[in-house]
């Protein structure tokens, strides 16, 4: 017998349930991550207690979701949901069922999730319970429905994107029946609400396989939930510094951008405004020129849409604007892009720079690679010496121009950003005493 070790949170609340009398299962993706030798995020329990049960067991409760059957258990200020084994009435919206009937039933709460290798429940005592031949998908390396997928997608239209983001995060493919599903009906995911698609995406981007964006368009999903995308992967890129469609490249993108959230969103959407702004020469060449404006302004668009909190869009809008921005590999030239971009932006934008790149054709690419890692080989020395490369730190205020007669306004700032110019160009003139110099030549 399959043995997983259980948390000793999670076996104690399993332990007092059966005491009082009742099956208790640690249930769903803890035990498939722990049988792919994952540490799970979380662990959740399925029981045959009621939730009024469950709370006569244990002092320290929360009604999370008691409607639907769910209780967190509270042991030492850590959470655990606990769920009564259910059966789920019609589904009236996509999402939620009409009603939730208890069930004593461990195997009719398993038909009722998504895919097989989350219908997985475990205890010591009982080993795996695997009716649905969860480990069998495991070893295959398959995401599948539990029983007919029309029915799990008819459910919780959302479930079509967490195929795709599973796939993506377990590198499986996904049964030839389930995406038929899928590709029939994509459509509803229009009912699923802005919040909920983009925990999907990022898990997605997240991912190990962030490319598999592609199987979400491939699928009709992006259709419906970023079909932004779909025009991306419908633009050709005649031009010799390119190999791929406008899709394609933002797919080889992602994969060489690292797992962080905004860098992920910003190499999905460089490039995204680039179908609304091609052009061909006579040659036969396509450009795309104004397609940094576009794309910035469509990526703030975008994530406004899905919900994405301020400080997501901030970051992803400052990498898209900045990411085809090519200063020269010298150090005046790098302390101006350094100040133009935000010293804690500077060296995110050049990771989406080498992406970029990395996802073009060779044409040129060795040159272009060297000339980024120059870049940032003179930002490590800029930002080493402490050089000034903003107003921060600058070695004069305002108030040492007031000090000068300069009156409080605007002419402040013009001066101080004048004073700034000259440091940028000659960083060892940043000294108080240079600087008050250069500002009464100014007056």
């Amino acid at each position: 017998m399959i043995q997983i070790h259980l948390p000793d949170k999670v076996r104690t609340i399993i332990t007092k349930l059966e005491a009082a009398g009742y099956e208790a299962y640690a249930v769903g993706g803890c035990v498939r991550d722990s049988l792919l030798g994952r540490e799970p995020s979380d662990w959740d329990v399925t029981t045959s207690a009621r939730p009024q049960q469950v709370k006569a067991v244990f002092r320290h409760t929360i009604d999370t979701g008691i409607r639907h059957g769910t209780v967190t258990v509270m042991l030492d200020h850590e959470g655990f949901e606990v769920t009564t084994y259910r059966i789920d009435g019609e589904y009236e919206d996509s999402r939620h069922p009409k009603e939730v009937v208890f069930t004593a039933n461990l195997i009719e709460d398993l038909k009722r999730r998504d895919f097989t290798i989350n219908a997985f429940a475990y205890n010591d005592r009982s080993g795996i319970v695997d009716a649905f031949d969860g480990m069998g998908d495991l070893d295959r390396g398959v995401i599948q429905c539990v029983g007919a997928a029309r029915e799990r997608f008819g459910e919780d239209a959302l479930r079509m994107l967490r195929a795709v983001r599973f796939s993506a995060q377990l590198g499986f493919t996904i049964a030839e029946d389930t995406r038929s599903a899928i590709r029939e009906l994509a459509p509803n995911l229009a009912n699923i609400s802005a919040e909920r698609i983009q925990t999907e995406l990022v898990k997605l981007l997240l991912s190990d396989h962030p490319d598999y964006m592609r199987v979400a368009y491939e699928l009709g999903i992006t259709g419906i939930v970023l079909p932004e995308l779909d025009a991306a992967f419908a633009a050709a890129q005649h031009n010799p510094h390119h190999q791929y469609t406008v899709g394609e490249h933002l797919m080889q993108s992602l994969l060489h951008t690292r797992a962080d959230k905004s860098l992920r969103l910003a190499a999905l959407l460089h490039d995204i405004g680039k179908p609304s702004v091609r052009t061909t020469d006579a040659d036969g060449i396509d450009h795309f020129h104004g397609h940094v404006e576009v794309s910035e302004r469509m990526a703030v668009d975008i994530l406004r849409r899905l919900k994405f909190d301020n400080d997501t869009i901030d970051k992803v809008q400052k990498y898209v604007r900045y990411h085809d921005y090519k200063p020269e590999p010298n150090a005046r030239s790098v302390r101006r892009a350094i100040n133009k971009i935000g010293a804690e932006y500077f060296l995110q934008v050049m990771e989406i720079r080498r992406a970029d790149t990395l996802a073009q054709s060779s044409y040129q690419r060795v040159d272009k690679l060297a000339q980024i890692d120059e870049i940032e080989r003179l930002y490590g020395q800029i930002m080493e010496q402490n050089q000034c490369v903003s107003l921060k730190t600058l070695e004069i205020t305002g108030d040492d121009l007031i000090a000068l007669g300069v009156p409080r306004g605007r002419q402040i700032g013009v001066i101080l950003n004048q004073l700034l110019d000259g440091v940028l160009q000659n960083p060892e003139c940043n000294t108080h005493e240079c600087l008050m110099q250069r500002a009464k030549e100014l007056l």
